[in-house]
């Protein structure tokens, strides 16, 4: 598996509680939840790094 890197992110406060809704919804944590968007993004673009291709989320 690979490593994790933390970093701290500024976001707008009502697209925070939408994503903690969201996460709330999915049963998963905040920090789960954007790394599932993020992930679905890159996929979507065609530009997943090939290590991410054999994660299942």
């Amino acid at each position: 598996m690979s490593k994790k890197k933390s970093f701290a992110l500024r976001i707008n406060e009502n697209i925070l509680h939408a994503i903690e809704k969201w996460a709330a919804d999915d049963f998963r944590s905040t920090n789960g939840q954007i790394e599932w968007m993020l992930h679905k993004v890159l996929k979507d673009a065609k530009r997943e790094p090939k290590e991410l291709r054999l994660v299942i989320f």
